[in-house]
């Protein structure tokens, strides 16, 4: 009974630390030599863990559309700012600094994001390049 119930205290205590070893650093999967600018239009706000993602579509000269992903600090972080989930609402256009994922994809690492009203808000969510520790 004793071997048992260690196995399940064990099993609990891995199963428990999984999503932290699948957080990533900054490095891994964002490239600090390329900033991005990105404007567009806010499709939705995920409130979800580990990171919140703001959801943008930009429209390029040629008026083709593209979606974005934005990753952005935990919601907990956000929420500690004062944001809550209708804080940028969809429909919003907004500007985003972040830097591009290092796979070429549609997503990106937000830095700031500036809504009409001249707000800026801190996106951050690790330690980036201009963020050492």
């Amino acid at each position: 009974m004793r071997i048992k119930l260690a196995g399940l205290i064990v099993g609990l205590g891995l199963a428990g630390a999984a999503p932290i070893w699948a957080h990533h650093a900054f490095a891994a999967e964002f490239d600090a030599n390329k900033p991005i600018k990105l404007k567009g239009t806010v499709t939705k706000m995920e409130w979800v863990n580990p990171h919140a993602w703001l959801h943008i579509d930009v429209k390029d000269a040629d008026g083709k559309v593209t979606a974005w992903m934005i990753e952005c600090g935990t919601p907990n972080q956000l929420f500690r700012q004062g944001l809550n989930k209708n804080s940028i609402p969809v429909g919003t256009e907004v500007t985003v600094d972040g830097f591009q994922s290092k796979d070429g994809s549609n997503r990106a690492n937000g830095r700031n994001v500036a809504l009409p009203d001249g707000r800026n808000i801190f996106l951050s969510n690790q330690n980036g390049p201009e963020e050492k520790k």
